[in-house]
């Protein structure tokens, strides 16, 4: 059962949260030469956790509403496919899903009492994006803002806080790509389970809006998040090293045409592929920018 409880996590994309936490904690170290190896350490376990409860809950519900039983799983759509194997009882996953957002609250709450309570109002908007995303968010028209802001920008912003016991503009300018990524992670992933989603009254993007216009909503949002990456540098909120960011953008042309052929199982599932390198790639390298001008 150990098995089949790791790969529910969908451990895959569970390195999302520890880059997160690698770019806010580097930010820190460059806005404020802040640097806790300890702090950084335990706000990315704290990621990881509330990162697993999204998958595993977000699976539950989906497979309680009967959604599950008409999506195809892809290597990036359609939930892990441990419920629709029978591998894992749904009480078991709504445990895990539980579980895992509570441990992840002492993490909060110590760094809350370290660091100041300016972080509550964060964390308090962080967990309603889990808990009620599946059940709620995902019901309303343009829901891809959720996984933007839970799973973007406020855990960069959060780590962030958590070694500088503040925050900053340019910290939340450096944050605004981390927000266009993982709501570009998960609009292109909306695409293989439109006509599911659709039967349970979901309203993303790929629904509300039509496939066509939703992959030009995706193209225009790609090109503006390289474009706010050189303008920070060019208005000098970023350092110049940041601009490795823009190495992927072969990777995010590639996907941007996958896009506009969403019919074509194999040529989306390969745009999918080319979108999480993006995301995870474009993130790190800011990391690593933000890191290089702070040892400079």
């Amino acid at each position: 059962m150990l098995k089949e409880l790791f790969l529910e996590t969908r451990p895959q994309y569970l390195l999302l949260s520890v880059i997160l936490a690698f770019l806010g904690t580097c930010m820190a170290w460059y806005y404020q030469g802040a640097l806790h190896l300890g702090y950084a350490l335990l706000a990315g376990f704290g990621l990881v956790l509330t990162h697993i409860s999204v998958n595993t809950l977000n699976d539950y519900f989906d497979f309680k509403s009967g959604i599950d039983l008409k999506t195809k799983v892809t290597p990036f759509s359609g939930g892990s496919g441990i419920l629709k194997a029978g591998l894992l009882k749904p009480g078991q996953v709504l445990a895990m899903g539980i579980i895992t957002l509570l441990l992840a609250t002492p993490i909060g709450i110590y760094f809350i009492l370290v660091q100041g309570w300016l972080l509550l109002p964060l964390l308090i908007v962080a967990a309603l994006c889990v808990v009620l995303y599946t059940p709620v968010i995902l019901k309303r028209v343009w829901p891809e803002w959720s996984a933007g802001l839970g799973l973007g920008l406020l855990p960069v912003l959060g780590t962030y806080f958590a070694q500088t016991g503040a925050y900053s503009l340019p910290a939340f300018f450096g944050a605004v790509p981390s927000f266009i990524l993982v709501h570009n992670l998960l609009l292109l992933n909306e695409f293989p389970d439109a006509e599911a989603d659709s039967s349970s009254g979901r309203k993303t993007l790929p629904i509300t809006m039509g496939k066509t216009k939703t992959a030009k909503f995706y193209t225009a949002m790609t090109i503006l998040m390289y474009l706010w990456i050189a303008g920070c540098v060019i208005a000098g909120v970023s350092p110049s090293w940041t601009l490795l960011a823009l190495l992927t953008m072969p990777f995010a042309v590639l996907a941007i045409h996958g896009s506009f052929y969403p019919e074509d199982e194999a040529g989306i599932i390969d745009a999918m592929k080319n979108n999480v390198f993006v995301v995870l790639v474009t993130q790190f390298l800011l990391g690593v920018g933000y890191l290089l001008a702070a040892v400079r």
